[in-house]
């Protein structure tokens, strides 16, 4: 691969998970091999600015520039005006190779009803749940409790909140509101949330990691604390039977291909008595080093390094 090639990373975003983003993005361009890429940083920042690599205000034009001059494009969004197909939209638009899903599996899975949706029509399990848009929702009186509130579109589990009774459910709507329009309320399930990283090969081949468990607490919820303000606790590979393994792999994948995602998507799982339930898919997972994905294919022999070209590889595919 020549040397001359230039990949340029975006991160930051406007969403709430900005931080996320930008530790992802940094983290990626800081692994790029760069006696084979030019490596170039956009940051758009909280107000929608953008940040050319020198730390210069940029403009929009700046970035145009740059991305009409790039040979492959890494946009490291989470969350809405990135994730949710807006990033792919432009990069479609500026007819440039990019990392990861296209503008409709990115706004599929931003979705969580409506990835619920998909998986139950391929045949994956889910937990049954509705969508509100106010907290007076009379549907929410017949709600089975406990239950988990989550904004609809929304990541890094900003706004999650688990509700007991009839008051803590609509308190937990009107706070979820803030963040979201929609609002997803769902039976909570009980059981190991297990984690499936799914990576796409250059030749289109479809490799799943081993599978991650969150290790926590019977009651504890894996919110937005608990993933960044505090080192959280993964076992890896996830202590569980061959054939249930292979059963999260083989869902993982349908919905992978459900969705029609394209590079790379973290899968989440809980597996309980009666067996696996989705709990949602992230089209572009959480990229620091210290990620899940990236620990997952760590473990399977393939280094952040690696991982990041492999990626590339599969974009310019």
């Amino acid at each position: 691969m020549s040397a001359a090639r230039t990949v340029v990373v975006l991160g930051g975003g406007t969403s709430s998970e900005h931080e996320v983003s930008l530790a992802s993005a940094r983290d990626i361009a800081g692994a790029v091999d760069a006696e084979r890429w030019r490596v170039l940083l956009f940051v758009q920042e909280r107000d929608g600015s953008w940040t050319a690599p020198d730390g210069s205000r940029a403009g929009f034009g700046g970035l145009a520039s740059a991305l009409a001059a790039a040979d492959v494009v890494v946009p490291a969004f989470h969350g809405a005006l990135g994730e949710d197909g807006a990033a792919a939209g432009l990069l479609e638009l500026a007819g440039v190779p990019y990392v990861g899903s296209g503008v409709g599996a990115g706004a599929l899975g931003m979705d969580k009803r409506v990835t619920k949706l998909v998986a139950a029509d391929a045949g994956v399990a889910v937990a049954p749940g509705i969508v509100v848009t106010s907290p007076t929702d009379p549907r929410l009186g017949t709600v089975p409790l406990p239950a988990v509130v989550k904004p609809n579109s929304g990541g890094s589990s900003h706004g999650l909140a688990v509700a007991t009774d009839r008051d803590r459910l609509r308190s937990a709507v009107a706070a979820a509101l803030d963040g979201d329009d929609r609002v997803l309320v769902e039976a909570m399930v009980r059981g190991r949330e297990i984690d499936v990283g799914v990576l796409e090969l250059p030749d289109g081949t479809l490799r799943c990691s081993a599978p991650l468990e969150i290790v926590k607490a019977d009651d504890e919820v894996f919110d937005t604390d608990a993933k960044y303000g505090r080192e959280p606790s993964f076992a890896l590979p996830a202590d569980l039977p061959a054939a249930l393994t292979s059963t999260l792999q083989e869902h993982a994948r349908t919905m992978f291909r459900a969705l029609g995602c394209s590079g790379l998507a973290r899968v989440d799982f809980f597996v309980t008595d009666a067996g696996t339930v989705l709990n949602e898919v992230n089209t572009f997972p959480g990229f620091t080093s210290r990620s899940q994905f990236p620990r997952m294919f760590a473990a399977e022999g393939m280094p952040y390094p690696a991982l990041v070209q492999t990626l590339l590889e599969t974009a310019l595919a």
